[in-house]
C-alpha cells in the first residue's frame, strides 16, 4: 500500500532549511530590537544605559579563596612588624650594654688610677662639675663633668664625684674620666648617683688625676 507520508524531494528539503534559517535570525533580530528601543518613544533606537548591580543579592562574605589569600597577607604583614620590633629592641639593648660596658670599664680605670693619689690630684683646674636638674635625669641627682686637656699633648683623666646630703656629708662617691684626651679638646662624662630619687644631693668634684 501506498504510504501516508509526503516524500519531500532533495530541493524541497533545502528550501525548507533555509527558510527556517531565516525566520530564527529574524526572530533574534526582532529579540534584539525590541531591548535596544525599551524605554524609547519615536521609534529612536537609543542604546540601554548601563545599571549597577543589585548590592542586596550580596552575601558580603568574601569567596574562600580571597579571604585566605588576605589572613595571609595580614599575618605576613604583623610578623614583619613584629620581627621589626624585636630587631629594632635587640639593636637598642645591644647599644645601652655597650654604653654600660664603657661606663663600667671608664669608671674601674678611674677608681684605680686615683688609688694611689694624695690629695686632690694634679689637674683640678681642668675639670668642672655641674648639678644636672632632676627633670632631665629621671629624678635621680647627676652630674655634667667638663675634662677640659689645658696641656700641650693627648692625655688621659681620673676624676672623682662625691655626692653630699644637706648637712654636707659625702653619701656616695662615684668614678669617672677620660682618655687619651687630645690637646685643647673636650670630654663630658655624665655621673648618676644611685641613691633614691628623694634624696637632694650635691655633687663636688673631689678629685681630678691627669696621667
Amino acid at each position: 500500500m501506498p504510504s501516508h507520508d509526503r516524500v519531500v524531494p532533495p530541493r524541497g528539503r533545502c528550501l525548507l532549511h533555509r527558510a527556517a534559517i531565516a525566520l530564527a535570525c529574524a526572530a533574534v533580530a526582532g529579540a534584539l530590537t525590541s531591548c535596544g528601543n525599551s524605554g524609547s518613544s519615536g521609534g529612536s533606537s537609543t542604546p540601554g544605559t548601563p545599571t549597577s548591580p543589585n548590592t542586596a543579592s550580596f552575601s558580603g562574605t568574601m569567596p574562600s579563596a580571597l579571604a585566605s589569600s588576605a589572613s595571609a597577607a595580614i599575618s605576613s604583614a604583623r610578623a614583619s612588624a613584629s620581627a621589626a620590633a624585636s630587631s629594632a629592641s635587640a639593636r637598642a639593648s645591644e647599644f645601652e650594654a655597650s654604653v654600660s660596658a664603657e661606663t663600667a670599664r671608664r669608671t674601674a680605670a678611674a677608681e684605680k688610677e686615683l688609688k694611689g693619689v694624695k690629695g686632690r690630684g694634679n689637674a683640678v683646674s681642668e675639670v668642672g662639675v655641674t648639678g644636672m636638674p632632676k627633670a632631665q635625669t629621671g629624678g635621680v641627682a647627676a652630674a655634667l663633668v667638663t675634662i677640659t686637656n689645658k696641656t700641650g699633648h693627648k692625655a688621659s683623666y681620673a676624676v672623682q664625684i662625691d655626692f653630699k646630703n644637706q648637712a654636707g656629708q659625702v653619701v656616695e662617691t662615684r668614678f669617672t674620666g677620660s682618655e687619651n684626651l687630645q690637646p685643647g679638646k673636650k670630654d663630658q662624662p655624665i655621673v648618676f648617683s644611685r641613691q633614691s630619687a628623694e634624696s637632694r644631693l650635691t655633687p663636688s668634684l673631689a678629685k681630678a688625676q691627669r696621667y
